[in-house]
């Protein structure tokens, strides 16, 4: 990616946000609040740390580093120490051998010198730690800018950190440039380590070799890796990290990681970390919390330092280093390993002093400003994304946030947050709800294309039906809603379809189109649940006597094709494919036309395509009347009926429909066509 020229933020102007959304005339004030104290930090780091080119390579300075000479150089910020040294199996863990002298920062250093010009004194992937005094005690932690942890579990399950400094010719080159920027997101997620059927972590090499490719035939052009920081507890789904710059040690060596991005760039796909700066593990022994003795050094002190519900710690937005550390820690992500962007978890528990713990929003503008906001946090957001986008402007950033906050996805520049997009979360929630408590026929489709469609003009959402939330123990997923009862009996093509397996196949179909074209900018899906994957998921535990079983990928079903799984994967590549042809994720919102609680049919117009969905459980329709935009031919270019994805091929592909000019639902023209019951189609003008 290339490098921007860092300029200064202009004056905020209140006009760019009222242009925007003239709502939010009574919060003006609070927004150039904040973008005030976000011009603040965005001078300061340009007059005293060289603008964000120097400040965001702090990776580069602190930690442990090599000279061209061989030379060993360790920084680490630590003010609350009295004493600090290097130790590790080059010096036997001698705590007096190889001192550091603190400055008057608070940062540590030592050089360790080369044995022989160019020879590290201490070799590759051996172990070290800082041990420090901190009020006359001794403490020895793990390196806080470490690349490399692993973890003995039949030892400890406490990590070790490693000084990985491979040889060179060991060092993984990438070969590939990254892809351009996708128009819109289809996004994959995925986490390596359940991405094998056995039951075992996975490695990347693994999931380059066997999972890449379905990701590339199906047709998403983008994937986001989850669980890649490194995290001691399995369970945690990676979001107790402990080294926040080393890559899961579980999976592979960085290497390895590395092959498998630069694999995905050769195949066109974009890769996103699922970064996990919202808090971090309460970890001592191999993790920041109390590192140098003290509390409050990444953390805010006391109760404000630390999450109720997730039980961690929160960091400290206001800090200087913090901030190096942070910000540098995205640029690591980029530069080293090649990542294209982010998916930041937890934002809304960023945003907000209440964490989002207990608290509801109903969309009022009050909600959003004000003392319940957590202003240094908010302008942390508006410093990462400003500075990676100044820095790589073709990255690309997502939030996960459920309140809504205004200007989130709009520049820092026009008084906003700076994300490229917005995770729509309210969708998997909707359709959990209906499959647990509505009957078919009482789903309010008045209702559901509300939630679809209520999104904020002018910043770009990824909708989705189900992540790895709605999966998780405890829940289900929508193919284990809708088929639960007859997945391991009836999922056979030599048995007879049932009633069940026959609406559960249709619907997961429909629900995902509907999501796919209705509900936002770019679309997401959790791996294996493009084909309905069985069962949930859950990590190995206590609580499951450590199984596996759970935290795997059934990739078999998909492939065996004797089994109706395959249908529901067909239907999803056909989906995707469609969208890169006609390209309804980057075309303006739908036109919704029709949405009729008798007959279950909703009716919408989206960059050129006219999409008919019957929802009705048991009633066809034939010469059924819609109203569309643009006169002429049309004909279906997708049909959920279609026998390759165990539908009853009732609707041709090859029958035209032309319309008529008269006004119809508000359209100018109407044309006519058979709908099945359970069934969607998409017609394209010829």
């Amino acid at each position: 990616m290339p490098t921007a020229t860092e300029t200064s933020t202009a004056p905020f102007d209140p006009k760019s946000v009222l242009d925007i959304d003239p709502w939010l005339v009574e919060c003006v004030d609070a927004i150039g609040k904040r973008h005030a104290r976000f011009q603040g930090w965005k001078d300061a780091i340009q007059q005293h740390e060289g603008g964000y080119e120097q400040f965001t390579r702090g990776y580069e300075k602190m930690g442990v580093n090599v000279r061209e000479d061989g030379a060993v150089v360790y920084r680490e910020w630590a003010p609350g120490a009295e004493q600090a040294s290097l130790i590790g199996e080059f010096n036997e863990w001698n705590r007096t051998s190889h001192p550091m002298q603190k400055d008057h920062y608070g940062v540590w250093e030592i050089v360790v010198p080369p044995v022989s010009p160019g020879v590290c004194a201490i070799p590759h992937d051996s172990k070290i730690k800082i041990s420090m005094v901190h009020s006359g005690e001794r403490i020895e932690r793990l390196p806080a800018w470490i690349k490399r942890v692993t973890q003995e579990l039949s030892v400890s399950p406490v990590y070790d950190a490693r000084f990985w400094n491979p040889p060179a010719s060991e060092r993984y080159q990438f070969k590939h440039p990254r892809p351009a920027q996708p128009q819109a997101v289809r996004i994959y997620e995925a986490h390596v380590g359940i991405s094998t059927a056995e039951g075992r972590v996975g490695t990347y090499k693994e999931f380059t070799t066997n999972v890449l490719p379905r990701i590339q035939h199906l047709g998403y052009n983008t994937i986001q890796l989850m669980a890649v920081m490194e995290h001691p507890y399995y369970a945690s789904f990676g979001y107790q990290v402990t080294s926040f710059f080393a890559a899961t040690s579980r999976c592979g060596t960085p290497d390895d990681l590395k092959a498998l991005i630069d694999t995905a760039h050769r195949l066109g796909i974009t890769v996103l970390l699922d970064i996990v700066h919202s808090h971090a593990s309460k970890n001592v022994l191999d993790g920041l919390n109390e590192f140098d003795g003290t509390d409050h050094l990444y953390f805010h002190a006391g109760a404000k330092g630390r999450h109720e519900l997730w039980d961690s710690r929160l960091f400290n937005y206001g800090s200087h280093e913090v901030l190096r550390f942070l910000l540098s820690n995205l640029r690591f992500w980029i530069e080293e390993y090649n990542f294209d962007g982010f998916r930041f978890d937890g934002v809304t528990s960023m945003m907000y002093m209440h964490h989002g713990i207990g608290t509801g929003f109903s969309g009022g503008y009050h909600e959003y400003f004000g003392d319940a906001v957590d202003e240094e946090a908010l302008v942390y957001l508006m410093l990462a994304n400003d500075a990676m986008h100044t820095l790589y402007p073709n990255v690309l950033t997502i939030a996960e946030d459920v309140s809504g906050m205004p200007l989130l996805c709009i520049p820092a520049s026009k008084g906003g947050i700076g994300f490229d997009y917005r995770l729509s979360m309210a969708i998997p929630d909707m359709w959990i709800k209906l499959l647990k408590h509505k009957r078919d026929d009482e789903w309010n489709f008045d209702d559901i294309v509300h939630t679809l469609t209520n999104r904020r003009h002018g910043e770009k959402s990824v909708a989705y039906c189900e992540s790895h939330d709605q999966a998780l123990v405890g829940d289900k997923t929508l193919a284990f809603w809708l088929m639960d009862k007859e997945m391991y009996t009836h999922m056979s093509d030599l048995t007879a379809m049932t009633p069940i397996i026959s609406r559960g196949i249709a619907l997961h179909k429909m629900i995902r189109l509907l999501v796919h074209s209705l509900g936002g900018e770019g679309y997401l899906n959790f791996e294996g649940n493009e084909f309905g994957h069985p069962e949930w998921l859950d990590f190995p535990r206590e609580g499951n006597n450590n199984s596996f079983h759970y935290a795997r990928r059934q990739w078999n079903v998909v492939d065996d094709p004797m089994l109706r799984y395959q249908y529901l994967n067909n239907f999803d590549i056909a989906m995707n494919h469609l969208e890169e042809k006609y390209k309804w994720l980057s075309a303006p919102q739908a036109h919704v036309s029709l949405k009729n609680e008798v007959d279950k049919v909703v009716v919408y117009e989206r960059a050129g395509l006219l999409f008919i969905f019957n929802f009705h459980p048991t009633n066809s329709f034939t010469d059924y009347r819609v109203g569309v935009e643009e006169a002429g031919e049309y004909r279906v270019v997708l049909s959920s009926d279609e026998k390759r994805f165990a539908g009853f091929d009732n609707v041709s592909l090859m029958t035209s429909c032309f319309t008529t000019p008269m006004g119809w639902n508000g359209r100018r023209n109407w044309l006519q066509t058979y709908i099945p019951s359970r069934t969607c189609i998409v017609l394209a003008k010829v």
